[in-house]
């Protein structure tokens, strides 16, 4: 399960670096593949586990504000891992042709 989500505080002013990087922190604890982009966190692995890291995310952004905004897509695909990298170098491989 490849999940890539976003996790934000309300009403805590316009800056939510500190909320986010909390978040992103237990991310990359839980030594699950991930990445970090501009606007959202990717994580990998079974349901369970990313399930977990991503309610522990939200809980830490819960501490900066009064409200959270959480945003969560899924690509279930059973039997297969490793796609975090590799639907990425399938799409450059294909822009290189």
């Amino acid at each position: 399960m490849l999940v890539a989500f976003s996790v934000a505080p309300l009403g805590s002013g316009e800056s939510v670096s500190d909320a986010v990087a909390d978040a992103v922190r237990i991310v990359r604890a839980s030594g699950l593949p991930n990445r970090t982009s501009a606007m959202f966190t990717e994580i990998e692995g079974e349901w369970d586990e990313v399930m977990d890291v991503v309610r522990r995310a939200t809980d830490a952004v819960v501490a900066h504000g009064h409200r959270v905004s959480l945003v969560l897509k899924a690509d279930i695909r059973p039997g297969h891992s490793g796609e975090i990298d590799g639907k990425v170098a399938r799409l450059e491989e294909r822009l290189a042709d």
